[in-house]
């Protein structure tokens, strides 16, 4: 799979910190999705602790689908 252009570090230390409120997805172009963390408190904390683990992982993508990895 292809690679993002967004920096793995910049979304690791977003989705640790500032994970709860959709800040890493707004970064990575995903917009939907990062109003419905930032209204939900990160669907109550359960997507913010899988987002942890899918950027960690490097499994988690970019709005167009590409890896955001190291």
């Amino acid at each position: 799979m292809v690679k993002s252009e967004k920096s793995w570090t910049v979304t690791v230390l977003l989705v640790i910190f500032l994970g709860m409120l959709g800040v890493h997805r707004f970064y990575t172009g995903k917009i939907g999705t990062g109003l419905l963390w930032l209204l939900t408190g990160g669907i109550v904390g359960l997507g913010w602790i899988f987002d942890i683990i899918m950027v960690l992982t490097h499994n988690f993508t970019d709005d167009e689908g590409k890896l955001v990895r190291p």
